[in-house]
């Protein structure tokens, strides 16, 4: 298996935070936010490597950082080669990078590099293991103005996918999608058949939204929290929870 840690956006909504520091590096705890995800990703026995995709802009950050970076998983930092938020790849185009760049052909986890959360993905790769099907990572969302902002998936009993939306006007359900995803080897090569057909290259989730209807994808209901730091006052909240 392998893993992609998505950080090559330019997170503008945490300026001046972010100007000269990528997100995935800003400190929780004296920690970087991505040293919290290499912690995670190193409990999965399966991970052989570990691919951090960037942008031209912050390369040599990350490049600096996996020097130093938790466990004996090998980290290789990938340039996406953009400069900016006009012509980003997108997270799904990053993705597709990512697989030919390295001819990855061996199961994926993909996870957005400025999750902070505190489930296991020991447990998530385990769920995966015992439906032997691509997954997703939900959790239930009480706010429901909020499930605007998230991919909402529609589930059944047994947790399969019935179908997923991005970013919703009006959400089937109060599922939220959070950015952490595992595909099948036999998936992999269908990034490439999503991104020539045209499709959104933005968001993750968009992934998923159209796979689902292709095969079956499952979802794992996570317990504890995860949380997308977008603002400053996101930032220093989560910073204040969890200070200690």
């Amino acid at each position: 298996m392998k893993a992609i840690i998505l950080a090559a956006g330019y997170a503008t909504r945490l300026y001046p935070l972010t100007i000269n520091t990528p997100k995935a590096l800003l400190p929780i705890n004296k920690k970087p936010i991505i040293d919290y995800i290499v912690d995670e990703l190193n409990t999965i026995s399966e991970i052989d490597e570990i691919y951090v995709v960037t942008n031209s802009r912050f390369a040599q950050h990350f490049t600096d950082w996996a020097k130093t970076a938790p466990g004996k998983t090998p980290i290789s930092v990938l340039d996406d080669g953009t400069t900016s938020d006009e012509n980003k790849k997108g997270a799904v185009g990053d993705i597709g990078f990512v697989i030919a760049e390295k001819n990855i052909d061996d199961e994926l986890l993909v996870i957005a590099g400025d999750n902070f959360f505190t489930y296991s993905l020991r447990d998530y790769v385990n769920y995966y293991r015992e439906k032997d099907h691509d997954c997703v990572c939900v959790k239930k969302w009480p706010n429901k103005k909020e499930l605007s902002q998230f991919g909402v998936a529609l589930l059944d009993a047994n947790g399969k996918v019935l179908d997923i939306e991005e970013k919703p006007k009006q959400p089937k359900s109060d599922t939220a999608v959070f950015a952490t995803y595992l595909y099948k080897r036999d998936t992999v090569p269908m990034f490439r058949e999503y991104l020539d057909g045209g499709n959104n290259p933005d968001a993750p989730g968009n992934f998923p939204a159209w796979l689902y209807k292709r095969k079956d994808v499952y979802a794992y209901t996570f317990s504890g929290e995860c949380y997308d730091i977008g603002t400053p006052e996101s930032y220093r909240e989560v910073c204040r929870m969890y200070e200690k």
